[in-house]
């Protein structure tokens, strides 16, 4: 059976903030899975052919301009959406570039594009400039959000709403929970990476274009503020993934820990064994500290962990 696809190499199906109020590009179900097909976050202007002398063309007021919104059926505010990646099938190539004013390390590293080529999941290149260095293809979603409760926010920077949240875990297999803030929820997705770090220090990952595959629920009685996600771990288990997102890395770290220690709380356990068990099970990562002013933290357990065995 043919499942509903979304073309996003479609300027007037793109946009370049997040506002409440956004005119719906399509609609889908609850429970349905739908396809999207996603520009790379330069939003189709860097060129497979290009060299680092191009880079001076860039409009990065364009970057990461997202597909959507897709209105879900039956999502209302206080709901929480889940997001299925299904699948997730990358561009034949994609690329990375460093900027003087962007990244982690400013002022040190001059302009820098590479050009990789993507094949059998797997990303080369064959510039001397890291030359014989070839990188396994993990790919994900580097933007994936719903609308806001209100305001209008740029699109680099994560929100409570998720967005840019650069996060690796993300990928074919996982499920992102996000909070719903509007009627429909208006989900909308770009900035399709084929491998990234923790942190994304340089600013950017290998940055392609993808066919995504997704499926989306509507959880009723949720109270999340913050995202959360389950992601593939092993072939037995998965790893519970809260994110804490804010303009300090300290605040964002505790905001990942308090969000953790809700959902284990759902499982059954006291806030307090909860606080414990993420001290001696869980780990705290660094997903993204590029996307000022914001930075994303997440904390993260195998699923394992959270299950109490029974006599």
């Amino acid at each position: 059976m043919s499942i509903k696809s979304i073309d996003g190499w479609n300027f007037d199906r793109i946009h370049f903030s997040w506002k409440p109020s956004m005119e719906p590009i399509d609609s889908v179900k609850d429970g349905e899975e739908f396809e999207v097909s996603v520009p790379d976050s330069s939003t189709m202007q860097v060129k497979e052919d290009w060299t680092t002398s191009d880079m001076d063309h860039l409009d990065t007021s364009k970057f990461d301009g997202a597909v959507g919104p897709v209105y879900v059926e039956g999502a209302e505010a206080g709901d929480v959406l889940e997001v299925e990646i299904v699948d997730i099938k990358t561009g034949r190539w994609g690329w990375t570039s460093i900027q003087p004013d962007f990244g982690f390390i400013k002022k040190r590293f001059q302009n820098r594009l590479i050009i990789w080529k993507i094949q059998d999941g797997v990303a080369y290149t064959d510039d001397d400039f890291l030359k014989g260095v070839r990188i396994e293809a993990k790919p994900f979603l580097g933007v994936t959000g719903v609308a806001p409760g209100s305001g209008e926010y740029g699109m680099i920077p994560p929100q409570y709403f998720g967005g840019n949240m650069d996060n690796h875990l993300l990928v074919k297999g996982a499920k992102l929970y996000l909070p719903v803030h509007q009627k429909g929820a208006l989900l909308s997705v770009s900035d399709p990476h084929a491998s990234q770090g923790d942190g994304e220090v340089c600013g950017t990952a290998i940055e392609t274009s993808a066919n995504v595959t997704l499926r989306v629920s509507v959880l009723k009685g949720r109270n999340m503020k913050f995202p959360r996600a389950v992601s593939p771990y092993t072939d037995t288990d998965e790893k519970i993934v809260a994110m804490g997102i804010a303009p300090d890395l300290k605040e964002a770290a505790s905001i990942a820990v308090d969000s953790m220690i809700e959902e284990l709380q759902t499982k059954g356990f006291t806030d307090e064994e909860a606080y414990a068990l993420m001290s001696v099970a869980g780990d705290l990562r660094i997903s993204e500290v590029v996307d000022e002013p914001n930075f994303v933290v997440s904390a993260t357990m195998a699923a394992r962990y959270a299950r109490r065995e029974r006599d």
